[in-house]
């Protein structure tokens, strides 16, 4: 009977905003917008990249799968947040909310990942300019992209089956905008302190694995950048140089910031709604503003953007 009970959840309940129903209409206007920029943003990117020759070096092919999985971290994540916000209450099955979150971690690890990549590609072709195409090859790129998507799988692989590993005999109210890992966790029944502890554990060790090590990685790789760029005798080669790591190091800031304080957090360290918003920060505004981050900082982006868009005008023109 025992074993029944805990085996009686099969959907949960999404709360979303809806302590806020005022705001719920507003929001939803905002979050569409924001999903639609974020999709044409990336896409643009994408594109760019794909069809600009000029572009097909590592660091261009490493910002394309950047912009390929924030469209499709979006995708996992934007369409049922819009649906919970038309809603006072939206159900989710159970197997559904175990895809959601397995796709959630399956891009965010990859994305944790591939910044590391991209990190350690910058750290090359500053630190070892000479010497670059040897170490930074295709099929060192190829290798580095390959471990850093078949990372993220094994992450979501890892996490996702262990969360739903639990017994889940309610509530099971999901104060939240969507199945992400910490609010899931909560509604986790278990009946012995040695199961809490497991349950501590592996949550440490998951969570420094997918983030703690490569924000290490590209901790180690800008502290070499710096020191290299400081010993530059030319102040123009100086500032190019800051020119083309501040873009990374923005995004690296944003998307670690947020989703650290998500992850890394103490159980009641903030209230539900402070935890949808920090939530939002890394799902919504990373994949929005890496585009622009990218794009407008970069001059060889614009260049491209302007002589694809100059090819087009000229093609309707005939």
């Amino acid at each position: 009977m025992k074993r029944q009970n805990q085996s009686s959840v099969v959907e949960f309940i999404l709360l979303g905003f809806s302590n806020f129903p005022e705001l719920q209409e507003q929001l939803f206007g905002v979050f569409l917008a924001v999903y639609l920029v974020t999709l044409m943003g990336n896409a643009i990117i994408i594109v760019i990249i794909t069809l600009e020759q000029t572009l097909h070096v590592p660091m261009y092919l490493f910002l394309q799968n950047l912009s390929v999985v924030d469209v499709s971290f979006s995708a996992v994540i934007m369409p049922e947040m819009l649906v919970v916000l038309t809603r006072e209450k939206t159900s989710i099955s159970f197997m559904s909310c175990f895809a959601q979150m397995y796709f959630i971690l399956f891009f965010g690890g990859t994305e944790c990942f591939l910044l590391g990549t991209m990190a350690y590609d910058r750290f090359a072709a500053i630190c070892h300019p000479l010497s670059y195409p040897m170490i930074m090859n295709k099929r060192v790129f190829m290798k580095l992209v390959m471990f850093s998507w078949v990372s993220g799988i094994m992450v979501a692989t890892v996490q996702t089956t262990w969360v739903f590993s639990f017994p889940f005999c309610g509530p099971n109210v999901i104060n939240h905008l969507f199945c992400e890992t910490p609010p899931v966790l909560e509604l986790a029944c278990a009946d012995t302190f040695l199961f809490e502890i497991y349950a501590f554990t592996g949550t440490i060790l998951i969570v420094m694995g997918s983030l703690m090590v490569p924000f290490v990685l590209i901790l180690l790789s800008y502290i070499r950048i710096l020191f290299a760029i400081l010993r530059m005798p030319s102040a123009t080669g100086r500032q190019k140089a800051f020119s083309t790591c501040a873009s990374h190091l923005t995004s690296v800031t944003l998307f670690y910031g947020t989703a650290s304080m998500t992850y890394l957090q103490p159980k009641s360290g903030y209230s539900p709604e402070t935890k949808k918003l920090m939530s939002l920060s890394y799902s919504l505004l990373t994949p929005l503003l890496n585009p622009l981050i990218y794009s407008f900082r970069n001059s060889e982006m614009k260049r491209a953007l302007m002589k694809l868009w100059r090819r087009r005008v000229d093609i309707h023109a005939f």
